[in-house]
């Protein structure tokens, strides 16, 4: 299969990119660089079968060619991080949906299946837990830019699910719950590999608001390998699909297991919404997934527990301190 991934050296789709070679596969990927890292794919440079364009999706002609060369595409490129989306909220907008509409309606072309990666965001404010595919969603103003991305995203799967029910283009839909592991960065605003920095640095471990919201981490791993699988799977066509872990831990919990398994002295300090985004900022207070479809699908479970994901990221950010701290003494003087 060959396989292209927008947003592939991101955090998640330089995993993906691992995975597929893997199994074999040759992998396409196009990255503009705004938020995914050259480093996440250099590993796999010497590897024959991966192939990589440092460009956007917005290039229409290069990526016409990307899809063309391609049997399926994992549209994984997008605005990512509560902080870039309030910060950046036409950048948000313009590269979710536009982009979304370039990647489909070349697809469509040639009838090239989609799997669209979406996020739990568009669930917004609902109240019922866990969260269903079928379930209303429900948004905020929209004088409040923390909504924006969630309606981005709502639209991207409008339209994906359109061309499939209008045009039978295959499209599948995916909504992400807080996916984790090695290489996620905290600059935009993921808040574990966040804390994890703060602990092993002894800086004070942020826990905006009260820390009573809860949310629940699934390991990079498990994600991938539902979504190839669920990539092959001829019913998942047309459908939206959970994918996450249903083991659930409010920020706080989280913050203290975080500063125990590091063995830091980090204290924990609250800082009130309005300092860490923007005046009247809304979060959702808990977000835990409903995984019985992707179940009944693919048999998805989990396979990695909360503190084996924690475990996992404080190994990465020790090494990448290590390996900074030998780059920094051999590297010679002025």
């Amino acid at each position: 299969m060959k396989a292209l991934i927008t947003g592939g050296a991101g955090f998640i789709g330089s995993h993906l990119s691992e995975y597929l070679l893997q199994q074999g596969h040759e992998v396409f990927v196009i990255d503009d660089l705004s938020t995914g890292n050259i480093e996440n794919i250099l590993h796999l440079k010497s590897n024959p079968n991966f192939h990589y364009t440092i460009d956007t999706v917005m290039n229409v002609p290069m990526t016409a060619e990307l899809v063309d060369r391609s049997d399926i595409i994992f549209h994984l490129a997008a605005s990512v991080g509560v902080r870039l989306i309030v910060e950046s909220p036409v950048r948000t907008i313009e590269t979710n949906i536009k982009g979304t509409e370039i990647i489909l309606e070349l697809a469509n072309k040639k009838k090239k299946k989609v799997l669209i990666a979406s996020t739990s965001e568009v669930y917004g404010k609902a109240s019922k837990v866990p969260f269903s595919e079928e379930d209303d969603l429900v948004l905020g103003p929209t004088h409040k830019g923390r909504w924006s991305y969630a309606c981005s995203k709502a639209i991207d799967e409008f339209l994906a699910l359109a061309y499939w029910r209008e045009k039978k283009l295959p499209a599948i839909v995916t909504r992400l719950f807080n996916t984790v592991g090695p290489r996620q960065t905290g600059r935009y605003g993921m808040v574990l590999p966040t804390f994890v920095k703060q602990a092993l640095v002894g800086d004070p471990i942020t826990v905006f608001g009260d820390g009573s919201q809860s949310r629940c981490f699934a390991h990079v791993s498990d994600v991938v390998d539902a979504l190839f699988k669920l990539s092959q799977k001829k019913e998942a066509v047309g459908r939206v699909l959970n994918i996450g872990s249903n083991e659930e831990i409010t920020i706080l919990e989280l913050a203290k297991t975080v500063k125990r398994m590091a063995g830091s002295r980090s204290r924990i300090q609250f800082v009130p919404y309005e300092e860490a985004y923007e005046e009247g900022f809304e979060d959702m207070p808990r977000r835990v997934p409903d995984l019985c479809r992707v179940q009944e699908l693919i048999g998805y479970h989990p396979t990695k527990g909360l503190e084996a994901i924690i475990k996992s990221i404080i190994n990465y950010q020790q090494r990448l301190c290590e390996s900074f701290k030998e780059a920094r003494s051999i590297t010679p003087g002025p």
